[in-house]
């Protein structure tokens, strides 16, 4: 039953409700989140923790002249199913259907796009600081989350915040659940003091015993101010020049509304602590936030039931595998993850090896240097980040890393395309940002089999090694056990052109990085074509490429990458530098963020299936491309 929900088309509808309606809003709100996550995948905790939140925000404030700013994004669904978009809900993260995280040009409400965390404050400030400047009377509120809070850019611009005369709420959603569960010390705090219940409590017995004897309640106020800095975060957050209110019950919009009314009327930076739940609403999520965190499709009758055993492994799997396997194996193994455990395949690494497993919360910065450190005194680290991630830590690749030539090793999950998240965490710019750091070596696994043996080569190394590879499952190519690794820097030829005599220059040649060694391969099979599979971005192998360059009369490149910088641009480099002249033919993602939407379909999009590969190769090379008419063979 949607009936209120069936009479809001935008939040100015909302605001005509009475108060009193709000919590059977809420209710709907809350059933027709968990029925579009049931139908079509995505977040589902986080959303179902910020109902409530999200209705008496838009209630009180004056959407979209006041702005409202998400962290990180992924608790928006109940947000955009108010500002008009409830009827493309059943699209959410599917090819050319609603983002699962906030966009600008998807909706006016949506003020600042966003999927990566602990940005939230920095822009909100940004709006509060451009709405005093023009002179225009607008609110701007940053909802961000405890896990985000731990991010060193949180406290830079509450830093920043806490000196700007300018209207700037900030609202900490303080649910004790990141993705993974959250850790360090200003958690411990926060989830020690920042609940509140010690400081609630005290402060309400003391009320109704004092409120009798005036004269001492006033004197319980004054001592309760000077010392709550002891029982609550106050202290903290005053000390960044906010006004500190709270906690109050998240779930709770009689709480909510007035306190949030009272706050808007109020100048200055403020922050408001509000406590809520992931998974609200919904038993099963509440129990297991992680499992309901982002789902595939599932009856909420049953809940998520166990998939059946893969038929393949998928590279975070893989990775898994074999961190454990090196780490029984090498002491000096030590496993880092900023806050994705579960993501990038280490809680069996975490059970196993405790002392040795480095969670260090959602600080991608401090994960790099804290890596280096290690390496310093003897150890080998290996990060495991999503591609996405790392790039928030370029400067202390370059400059820890890097130029110290530290071995540490980047297990680079998500490489490439992702799917339903879309640009913001497309793994698509890996391969040139690194490879024009010096020290740093790419690997670029073409199967599951690969993925093992090149994490194992590049922990032999005693430089930075970044090992890059995508999400789910590849070609289903068994690993074998042994932590043998393959040659560093080498590539191989993987099926030579049929019908040519012994060192003519014939025809193409594909060279093929990473995963897309198998789309190359059927195209191939139909253009009678040579594919090598390069297996390294950096150092690439010249000797392999040079000899492979002699004996064709064109030479294609295909990577998951960006174009600009990439792979085949090492190859143009590399031929250049020997003075080869050779037709080139690259092929990778273009110079455009590419949406969400179902992975497959998105490459194909790009000309990176079997039969684009194919169509660019016979549409730029046509007089080069001879019928399949020989017995065919590949080169193993």
């Amino acid at each position: 039953m949607t009936s209120l929900l069936d009479t809001i088309k935008d939040p100015a509808d909302l605001r005509r409700l009475p108060r009193a309606q709000l919590q059977s809003v809420a209710d709907e709100l809350r059933a027709c989140v968990l029925d579009n996550v049931a139908r079509t995948g995505g977040h589902l905790s986080s959303n179902l923790g910020t109902v409530e939140l999200t209705v008496a925000l838009h209630y009180v404030f004056n959407t979209p002249h006041d702005r409202l700013v998400w962290d990180v994004g992924h608790q928006t669904y109940p947000h955009k199913i108010l500002t008009g978009r409830r009827e493309r809900m059943p699209t959410l993260r599917q090819l050319g259907g609603l983002s699962g995280f906030p966009q600008r040009a998807e909706s006016e409400y949506d003020t600042f796009g966003t999927a990566h965390s602990s940005t939230s404050i920095s822009a909100a400030l940004g709006m509060a600081v451009a709405a005093r400047q023009k002179g225009e009377s607008r609110h701007a509120v940053a909802i961000i989350g405890d896990g985000a809070m731990t991010a060193g850019m949180a406290f830079e611009a509450l830093n920043n915040a806490g000196v700007e005369d300018c209207n700037l709420l900030v609202i900490l959603n303080d649910n004790d659940m990141s993705i993974s569960p959250p850790v360090g010390a200003l958690n411990r705090y926060l989830a020690q003091l920042m609940s509140g219940q010690f400081y609630s409590a005290a402060k309400n017995v003391g009320k109704n015993v004092l409120k009798v004897a005036p004269p001492l309640f006033e004197l319980a106020k004054r001592l309760e101010e000077h010392a709550k800095g002891m029982v609550v975060p106050a202290t903290l957050f005053e000390k960044f020049g906010f006004n500190y209110v709270g906690p109050i019950d998240g779930h709770d919009l009689e709480s909510l509304i007035p306190t949030l009314e009272n706050i808007k009327h109020l100048k200055g930076p403020q922050f408001l602590h509000v406590v809520t739940k992931k998974g609200q609403g919904y038993k099963l999520a509440e129990a297991d936030p992680v499992a309901y965190h982002g789902p595939g499709k599932f009856d909420p009758a049953v809940g998520l039931v166990p998939p059946a055993a893969a038929p393949k492994p998928t590279f975070t799997q893989v990775f898994g595998h074999w961190l454990c396997d090196m780490a029984e194996k090498d002491q000096r193994l030590v496993g880092i993850t900023p806050a994705m455990r579960e993501g990038s395949g280490m809680v069996e690494f975490e059970k196993r090896f405790p002392g040795r497993y480095y969670d260090v919360g959602i600080a991608e910065q401090h994960a790099v240097t804290f890596a280096a450190g290690l390496a310093c005194e003897g150890l080998k680290p290996v990060v495991a980040i999503y591609s996405t991630f790392l790039q928030r830590a370029y400067d202390q690749l370059i400059h820890d890393v890097a130029i110290q030539n530290l071995p540490v090793v980047f297990a680079l999950d998500r490489a490439g395309l992702v799917g339903a998240d879309g640009a913001t965490h497309a793994g698509a710019y890996d391969v040139p940002y690194l490879r024009c750091i010096p020290n740093v070596s790419i690997a670029c696994p073409a199967d599951e089999r690969e993925c093992r043996q090149l994490l194992s080569s590049a922990f032999e190394q005693d430089h930075p090694v970044a090992v890059r590879y995508p999400r789910g499952a590849g070609a289903g190519v068994a690993t074998e056990p042994g932590l043998a690794g393959l040659p560093f820097g080498k590539g191989e030829i993987r099926r030579v052109r049929q019908g040519v005599p012994e060192g003519a220059c014939k025809g193409i040649a594909i060279l093929a990085f990473g995963t897309l060694l198998y789309p190359a391969l059927q195209a191939a099979e139909k253009l009678n074509a040579t594919v090598v599979n390069m297996r390294w971005a950096k150092p690439l192998d010249v000797e392999l490429l040079l000899k492979v360059a002699a004996e064709h009369e064109a030479l294609v490149t295909v990577e998951e990458g960006a174009l600009m910088g990439g792979a085949g641009s090492a190859v143009g480099e590399a031929l250049n530098a020997a003075g080869v002249l050779k037709p080139l033919l690259q092929l990778g993602l273009p110079d455009v963020f590419i949406e969400h939407g179902d992975p497959v379909k998105l490459l194909a999009m790009q000309g990176l299936d079997a039969s684009g590969i194919e169509k660019s190769i016979v549409n730029r090379f046509p007089v080069l491309v001879a019928p399949a008419q020989f017995a065919l063979k590949s080169v193993a």
